[in-house]
């Protein structure tokens, strides 16, 4: 095979079928003499073809998981090479790079195992398989990608073949002939099981899943149901305590799922474990890069040993998905940057352009220096605590449902005053003096949020605060935890850190993969609906216009279960309008009071939202610079016009019934000139010098680009 040094000899490679692999391409060297590997180069949009191709190889089936990755931004490389990438990842076979098989720890080598000894993790063993390639889409043109193939061979660093069918030290009878179980036909079965399915519904859905690499026989029929009856006995004995002490049972869990910990120390006070495991990575990459991340604070903090903190990334349904768990007690500013910035490093060692937008916070005496420190982006407040705390006792406290609208009412003035320009200290004076009689919801308000209305007032007025929308995703989870988590079968473990680590790590997590993969993959139709509908923003956008009657004072709506019945929604357009359905008078936000708000959102004879209100402070405070500076108020208007224009863009794209009409009222952009390659430059050349000393002036010259070029 001939040497390469170019890449732009490398022929483009597109293969006519839909599926192709390393053998369905020429490879050839590319490199210098000391070093080259073999190369290709394929149309980038057939990467994914490539990818799955390759999953697809008869003797050795598998997965290919990105290792590392990286990326960049079009035009931040002034001079560059014919192979800089645009975007790098390598991808490596998911049967390595780790070997977990040597020295005993894990059971010696086979196709698939069963893991006996821990409960909680996947199923699928690492073999130490060396397989990788990288995968560049090139800087020049980005619409060609070079494959870079490393290793082809399934093999461990011993040269022996560790997986697959042609591996000799598969154990067990028949085990060359057992079908393969890939990770996600293996975490599918396993959320089947921790969620309760049937095992005849469970087993129907393996087959399926496993026939997509070998034919359907009885002997593999036969295998599949030994395979799912075993891992079910399997999850249905496991326990949480590995160890009478829940110190020791949490260290030894730790030990066995160290790929499932960003951050956790032995001896250190106050206790904090972080836990996330490689699907919630996977998503917090996919849903947290360029959006907002949100957190459900002080979960559990009456009930449990140690309170429990969610961070929530909004997938493609604008639904909450938890992506790392933190238990602590702890909320110092230290602490929070330990784990916080922990978390953040390991996001970023898998990709480094890792950004965030917002996060959202829902506890006032929040810290909000770590998270400023660390991801370096604004903050936003969120209400759905607040309310929801309220309503709650609210309920519990007040048996007139009159006398429960109208304090709910009242003390949504109080925040609504912050922005209407009255003192709220004045609004909550007349409020309890109004309301004195109310003994039972008094004592609780004037014992639990008297003393520190000041300091949650004061939040809810400097910081932006987020969307209803949010707050109901947010507020779902929450519901979703609890239910989860506060089973009357647990209530005797709840002192125990073992037991809620395994309870998030299994149903929980299997619960929110099941609900992705139902979505993406358009199965399980039932766990579709149900996770579609699990948020009320969701449920309120089934209801139909015409089924919503707006008053002043109050709202109808006619159910959607029963048509013959009405629920009034009273103080409408306002996050704390009070509705009488059961779903509200748990203390939850409803779809019929979300229903109402989207349609009051856009009528003057409304008041607008607490978020939109906030917005709306904040624009107006731009404007509030001393006449005298002014150059701080010409960027002032300078930034709000381009945050209004973005706006704009934003409420277009969301609008639209046909992108193509969006993209063509975009401006046209040229390329500038400036961005060309140094190998099209023709060096310039220099009669008064020597041509020796003109050779050391332009060696050493882009010797200093190079190096100007790498610190960029």
């Amino acid at each position: 095979m001939d040497l390469i040094e170019t890449i732009h000899e490398i022929p483009v490679q597109n293969p006519s079928v839909d599926d192709f692999c390393a053998a369905d391409l020429k490879w050839v060297k590319f490199g210098t003499p000391e070093h080259h590997d073999d190369v290709a180069l394929i149309p980038y949009a057939r990467v994914d073809e490539f990818i799955f191709g390759e999953c697809s190889n008869v003797e050795s089936p598998t997965r290919f998981h990105i290792e590392r990755g990286r990326k960049r931004s079009k035009g931040s490389l002034l001079e560059f090479k014919s192979d800089e990438y645009l975007e790098y990842r390598l991808y490596w076979c998911s049967f390595g790079p780790e070997n977990y098989g040597e020295g005993g720890i894990i059971l010696p080598s086979r196709r698939y195992r069963l893991n006996t000894r821990n409960r909680a993790a996947r199923p699928q063993s690492m073999r130490g398989c060396t397989c990788h390639f990288v995968v560049k889409r090139l800087y020049a043109r980005p619409s060609l990608a070079l494959i870079v193939y490393n290793d082809r061979r399934h093999v461990n660093k011993s040269g022996l073949i560790c997986h697959g069918p042609l591996d000799r030290d598969a154990i067990g009878p028949r085990a060359k002939k057992i079908p393969y179980v890939g990770n996600e036909i293996q975490q599918q079965t396993m959320s089947m099981i921790y969620l309760g399915i049937p095992e005849e519904n469970v087993l129907e859905k393996h087959i399926e899943g496993i026939q997509r690499y070998c034919g359907s026989d009885v002997v593999v029929n036969s295998l599949a149901s030994q395979y799912v009856h075993k891992l079910g006995m399997i999850i249905k004995r496991s326990t949480h305590e590995l160890d009478l002490d829940d110190e020791a049972s949490i260290r030894i869990w730790a030990d066995r799922n160290k790929k499932s910990i960003f951050y956790y120390e032995e001896s250190t006070e106050p206790f904090i474990l972080g836990v996330q495991t490689e699907w919630q990575l996977q998503q917090m990459l996919r849903f947290g890069h360029h959006s907002i991340i949100a957190v459900d604070s002080t979960f559990g903090i009456k009930r449990l040993k140690y309170p429990l903190c969610t961070l929530l990334v909004f997938d493609s349904r604008q639904h909450a998905l938890p992506v790392a768990w933190v238990i602590t007690r702890s909320v110092s500013k230290a602490d929070m940057s330990k784990w916080m910035k922990a978390l953040l490093g390991r996001v970023c060692a898998v990709d480094p352009t890792f950004k965030v937008n917002g996060f959202i916070i829902d506890d006032a005496a929040a810290e909000i220096d770590p998270i400023k420190e660390t991801f370096s982006c604004p903050t936003l407040f969120s209400l759905w605590r607040v309310r929801r705390s309220w309503l709650r006792h609210i309920v519990k406290n007040c048996r007139n449902i009159e006398v429960q609208r109208e304090i709910f009412k009242r003390l949504g003035e109080i925040v609504y005053s912050i922005w209407a320009g009255a003192n709220p200290f004045t609004v909550l004076e007349k409020f309890t003096h109004d309301f004195v009689d109310q003994t039972y919801f008094m004592q609780y308000f004037t014992a639990t949020w008297v003393p520190k209305i000041e300091m949650w007032l004061t939040v809810m007025k400097t910081l932006p605060l987020a969307s209803q929308e949010a707050s109901g995703a947010i507020e779902a989870y929450h519901v979703k935890l609890k239910v989860k988590l506060f089973d009357d079968s647990h209530l005797g473990a709840l002192q125990r850190v073992d037991w809620l680590v395994h309870k998030l790590t299994t149903e929980l997590h299997s619960s929110y993969w099941l609900d992705r993969y139902a979505d993406e993959s358009d199965s399980f139709q039932t766990v579709k609906e149900e996770y579609i509908n699990s948020t009320s923003w969701h449920r309120a956008s089934q209801i139909p216009d015409t089924d919503v009657t707006l008053d002043k004072l109050f709202a109808k709506i006619v159910s959607q279960s029963d048509r013959t019945r009405v629920h009034l929604v009273w103080n409408p357009g306002s996050e704390f309008a009070f509705c009488d359905c059961e779903w509200s008078l748990r203390g939850n936000l409803c779809k019929h009071v979300v229903k109402v708000n989207m349609m009051c959102e856009n009528r003057c004879e409304y008041q607008s939202s607490t978020s939109f209100q906030s917005y709306q402070e904040i624009l107006t405070s731009m404007f509030k610079k001393p006449p005298d500076d002014s150059l701080e108020l010409d960027l002032a208007v300078a930034w709000l016009n381009q945050i209004h224009d973005q706006i704009e863009k934003l409420v277009e794209l969301n609008k639209s019934t046909d992108i193509g009409m969006v993209v063509n009222k975009l401006p046209l952009k040229w390329g500038e000139r400036k961005n060309r390659t140094l190998l099209c430059r023709q060096a310039a050349v220099r009669p008064c010098v020597s041509s020796s000393s003109k050779s050391n002036v332009v060696r050493k010259k882009s010797r200093k680009r190079r190096r100007l070029s790498s610190i960029r």
